[in-house]
């Protein structure tokens, strides 16, 4: 073996614990430093460094203690070349303006889950996130992700915003997956919740299990394509119970205040025009509904049965206590992350979109007798898709799709729901 062998310097521990003066402190340790403490050769180090087998279990325990004595940090620009891999996932989230500041922003809870899920699939493998937010799908910035995609391994891309000419081209040269996106989606792999199947379950909850006739629809913003999804839901219901109508809808931005515009835009009514059930494309914008009808004295769920979707916390400290629809955000970002480490390493995988079960949340805004906490899986509905008026034309999601589209997988777990709501509501 090459390299110090007996007789090798040992640096003054003064210099080695940052103790010396200020020219020590400023200098940094190198490969050449570590391998001259342990007394080996700069290659030996290396694949210590690297992890590699071909080294003796004394001679690697030395070379770690000369590392942590050191303060020895690996060049991880240099690992990166050695390894053609960066070892960094990009991340790119969503920025959607709101018009105050607000704790239960969808954006922020929405996105800390979903981070919470993909750091617990790169923890283990020492590998970094690199995160950067659009602000939404009219930002002016679009190019400059074709920078960002240099930087990485691979993308998370979030609600499936960035225009289909961007997508391509990012996908082209780069490992790419949406979370939260369209099933519509062509060229990228998506991972999304049902939102049509859930949406379309708190509906039907409504209408069967407490007789539910005129729906209000508090919308969420035109370029997510969650909302289009659970507004299809919601139109879905309609179609199967044309005794039962949708009165009217609001164009949210998956805000608190929002939801209160809503609130305050139904209280305007005349009390015979009311609906008697108002289904929000989110939960922040349930509760911004539930506040505006608590100011007027309008009683839920007596008056007006309110609804929401994604559980959030804050929705089951309302009073009354927020009727939802689950959806696993952080699950959500497991398999995302997932998907990207397989698409990493087999670049020639086919796209998939990935449906992840949702859960119908009943508490008492709905009708459900105070103190009621169910939670009831959703089946997957297998039902042809048709584009919802709310949905932008030219639009992904905007297109007409069927459940036997072969790139469309439910998650194996989904379980069938037994003939849900209606025993529930008279638990």
């Amino acid at each position: 073996m090459s390299g110090p062998q007996a007789g090798f310097q040992i640096i003054p521990p003064a210099i080695r614990r940052g103790n010396g003066n200020a020219a020590d402190r400023d200098k940094v340790v190198t490969l050449y430093d570590v391998a001259r403490l342990a007394g080996v050769s700069t290659a030996t180090v290396s694949r210590v460094v690297h992890g590699q087998d071909r080294v003796r279990e004394a001679t690697r325990i030395r070379v770690r203690q000369a590392i942590e004595e050191l303060g020895y940090v690996p060049d991880g620009a240099a690992q990166s070349l050695s390894r053609r891999r960066k070892d960094v996932i990009g991340m790119v989230c969503v920025e959607r303006e709101a018009q105050q500041y607000d704790i239960e922003n969808m954006n922020l809870l929405f996105y800390d889950e979903v981070l919470r899920g993909v750091e617990s699939r790169i923890r283990d493998q020492e590998w970094s996130l690199l995160i950067t937010f659009l602000q939404g799908a009219n930002d002016p910035s679009f190019p400059r992700l074709e920078s960002f995609s240099g930087k990485v391994d691979g993308i998370l891309i979030g609600e499936g915003i960035v225009p289909d000419r961007f997508v391509e081209r990012m996908a082209a040269r780069v490992p790419l997956v949406i979370f939260a996106g369209t099933p519509d989606e062509r060229v990228a792999d998506v991972v999304t919740a049902d939102n049509f199947s859930g949406s379309a379950a708190v509906v039907t909850h409504l209408i069967r299990d407490h007789g539910r006739r005129r729906l209000f629809f508090v919308n969420g913003p035109a370029d997510s394509p969650d909302t289009r999804e659970r507004r299809l839901g919601l139109e879905h219901v309609l179609q199967l119970h044309p005794d039962c109508q949708l009165i009217g809808s609001h164009q949210g931005f998956y805000s608190v205040r929002s939801g209160e515009e809503a609130g305050e835009r139904l209280v305007a009514m005349r009390r015979e025009d009311l609906p008697d059930a108002v289904v929000s494309a989110n939960d922040q914008m349930a509760i911004g509904v539930l506040k505006a009808l608590a100011r007027a004295g309008i009683r839920v769920p007596e008056d007006i049965a309110v609804t929401g979707f994604d559980d959030i916390f804050p929705g089951s400290l309302c009073d009354p206590a927020l009727t939802t629809v689950h959806q696993p955000m952080r699950l959500m970002g497991e398999q995302a992350c997932a998907r990207l480490l397989d698409r990493i390493a087999s670049p020639s995988l086919a796209p998939t979109i990935k449906l992840l079960p949702t859960e119908l949340v009943l508490r008492s805004s709905c009708g459900c007798p105070p103190g009621t906490v169910i939670r009831l899986p959703v089946e997957t509905l297998k039902v042809a898709r048709t584009r919802s008026a709310a949905a932008p034309r030219g639009s992904r999601g905007a297109s007409s799709r069927t459940s036997r589209d072969p790139r469309i997988v439910a998650d194996p777990k989904t379980p069938k729901v037994p003939r849900p709501a209606r025993q529930a509501a008279k638990a």
